[in-house]
């Protein structure tokens, strides 16, 4: 062989290894997990934010629950339930981080870095009481999956649900937006009691561990509607919300549909009770006070201790309709906290990249225009922590982080800003207001 023709095949053999390496870089970068929360000093972060003393762990589960309405049938069948467990991990667990895989509102697949091990053994040392986490409509069940990992290490069971009929997946938002919005209104509250009846009266992974008293719910937009609902907050649909939100027009379904959705805490009807497990709610835009759905009498007579959270501009949920359950909300360990100039988006992780690159419809699931949503994530980690802390555990200790005045600001009075909020480093409570039903202690 020439010198020519040696130099030609090297030069098509290094054309061509270049090629595979290039195709086999772009391969590796398309399905290497997308990482939502880079490193942060925690100087900027609300004390509560921290990632507790436990390793996680994660596990997916397929559960069923037994001759349930099916809207789509208008008959009793058994309604399936995917949920993500997050958990405190044993000591011993060594395992390589997982990831979450999902789909956008059109359908375009994303996979995320997770911080927790799948399938490994629960921490056997202590009880843990389980928190539920109840996505919107359309959503899917690790859309706050920073939540669960963050309670999980912590000391706590999350189980977060894919609601079957209102997730990403399920719903071709673009052509038919509200194809399962009346299962939605139906099962909501439902889903998320047979997921604390599971956790605490079925054997399951975790029956060793669970605190059997204790339990708490935490609940976005739609997920708000049916935490409300779970704790006490029996719905009140008359015959034109019933007609509204399923699209009938036959009087007499109308009126027997509206008699089905006016449940009661899971599912209940007749003398409806609170389960006692319950200890604390988490509503984050929680959607329906807008349209009266809720009975003002069954809302005063709520117990359990009640955090909302919204935006002051949400234009899905309604701010004055989230201020009104606050309100109304009879618990006298009830708070407000208001993210103020934000929408609705305010408990989402932050936008996969695909979401970024694509349409409205995709990136309008996670974005706020005012706020970071970094920084939502992070205070949602530290006043949901407090709530649960506080109420779910009773630790005394953890109230302090609930107790704030007004307005975080820090004003200049006198020539001197008043100090941040309980928790928050200084300069770093802006932007957000609170309501306590007792008055703030000085």
């Amino acid at each position: 062989m020439t010198t020519t023709h040696t130099f030609k095949a090297l030069s098509k053999a290094l054309v061509l290894a270049t090629s595979c390496l290039s195709a086999s870089a772009v391969f590796a970068a398309q399905n290497t997990p997308e990482q939502l929360y880079p490193p942060i000093t925690s100087e900027v972060l609300p004390e509560l934010a921290a990632k507790g003393s436990y390793s996680v762990g994660v596990k997916t589960l397929d559960l069923v629950n037994p001759a349930q309405f099916d809207p789509a049938t208008q008959t009793q069948k058994d309604r399936p339930l995917k949920v993500e467990v997050w958990y405190p991990a044993a000591n011993t667990a060594k395992a390589a981080l997982t990831s979450y895989s999902d789909v956008t509102r059109t359908g375009k697949a994303f996979t995320l870095q997770a911080d927790a091990m799948r399938d490994v053994a629960v921490n056997n040392k202590e009880h843990y009481p389980v928190i539920v986490l109840s996505h919107g409509y359309t959503g899917y069940r690790t859309i706050m999956y920073y939540l669960g990992e963050h309670l999980a290490s912590h000391g706590y069971i999350v189980a977060a649900l894919d609601h079957t009929d209102s997730t990403n997946a399920d719903v071709d938002f673009k052509n038919a937006p509200f194809s399962g919005f009346f299962s939605t209104l139906i099962n909501r509250s439902r889903d998320q009691q047979f997921v604390i009846n599971y956790f605490n009266e079925q054997n399951n992974f975790a029956s060793k561990q669970v605190d059997n008293n204790s339990a708490g719910i935490i609940g976005y937009s739609m997920g708000g509607y049916g935490a409300v609902n779970t704790i006490g907050g029996c719905y009140d649909f008359n015959e034109q919300t019933t007609a509204m939100f399923t699209g009938m027009k036959d009087p007499a379904q109308i009126k027997q549909v509206q008699q089905l959705l006016n449940s009661c805490a899971g599912g209940q009807y007749k003398n409806p009770q609170v389960d006692t497990r319950i200890k604390a709610m988490v509503a984050f835009a929680p959607w329906g006070g807008q349209h009266n759905l809720f009975k003002a009498g069954a809302m005063q007579n709520i117990k359990v201790p009640s955090l909302y959270v919204a935006g002051s501009l949400d234009d899905i949920s309604g701010y004055e309709g989230i201020k009104n359950l606050y309100n109304q909300t009879g618990s006298s360990d009830k708070y407000m906290l208001t993210y103020k100039n934000a929408r609705h988006n305010i408990a989402p992780h932050p936008a996969p990249a695909i979401a970024q690159s694509s349409s409205e419809l995709d990136i309008g699931h996670y974005y706020e225009p005012s706020w970071s949503m970094r920084t939502l994530n992070e205070t949602n980690k530290h006043f949901v922590l407090a709530m649960m802390d506080c109420h779910v555990k009773g630790i005394t200790s953890q109230c302090k982080y609930l107790d704030l005045p007004q307005n975080g600001d820090q004003a200049v009075v006198d020539g001197k800003p008043l100090p941040q909020w309980h928790g928050f480093d200084n300069r770093f409570s802006t932007g957000m207001d609170w309501q306590q039903a007792k008055p703030h202690t000085k």
